[in-house]
């Protein structure tokens, strides 16, 4: 086991020496600072790295991830990301990427139980309930879970677009779409699943936010 540990910092030395025969001042340039267009909200799944799959590099996408890549409003830590991402780093962009074979998705949808995690794997069963019609009559149970896989990153859409974070963003005509997709671990491809939003036209009025005035002292 210390020498797996060990390997990690032999391979971050061959990593960065390439970095520097490619150009020497990259770490310079990198340390400046970011301005990534991106934020990704991803699964914690260890074959799902966001900057490999998408071609990007480091500065490029800010990155979130969490099991079965949820979006859960009394999640402090994906607000905080959120909020930063939108408000500091002004990204355009919000990906909200599953996977296919996603193991959270799996387990929401039995009813074995795993500890703690069931506290976090009740939500993607909330999705299951949501669009249990559909799920129910795909008979094949991996086919039911890749469909799953995509309806719960369509919900984690939805919510993402009835945070105040976003919803404020749009209220001061700023450019920002939060989209949806999915990564395929069998054959390497992103799906777009065509639920992307750029404001809240198309909301239902019970989720849509009056704006905050600033207060003028």
């Amino acid at each position: 086991m210390p020498q797996l540990y060990n390997e990690i910092f032999d391979a971050n030395k061959k990593w960065v020496n390439s970095k520097l025969q490619e150009s020497p001042d990259y770490f310079e340039k990198l340390s400046k600072g970011q301005k990534p267009p991106f934020l990704w909200i991803g699964c914690s799944d260890s074959r799902v790295p966001a900057n490999e799959i998408t071609g990007t590099a480091p500065g490029e996408v800010f990155v979130h991830r969490n099991i079965a890549n949820m979006v859960i409003h009394t999640d402090m830590s994906m607000l905080s990301v959120l909020d930063y991402a939108v408000n500091v780093l002004e990204v355009k962009h919000v990906i909200v990427c599953g996977h296919y074979g996603c193991g959270g998705v799996i387990a929401a949808m039995g009813q074995k139980q795993f500890g703690l995690i069931d506290n976090w794997l009740r939500h993607i069963k909330d999705v299951y309930r949501l669009h249990q019609d559909e799920l129910d009559a795909i008979a094949d149970e991996k086919q039911r879970a890749d469909r799953l896989v995509e309806l719960n990153v369509q919900e984690q859409v939805f919510d993402l677009t009835k945070t105040t974070i976003i919803q404020n963003a749009w209220a001061q005509g700023r450019f920002l779409q939060v989209h949806g997709i999915v990564y395929d671990i069998s054959n390497g491809i992103l799906k777009d699943l065509s639920v992307t939003v750029g404001d809240n036209t198309e909301m239902e009025g019970v989720y849509k936010l009056q704006v905050k005035k600033k207060l003028i002292v």
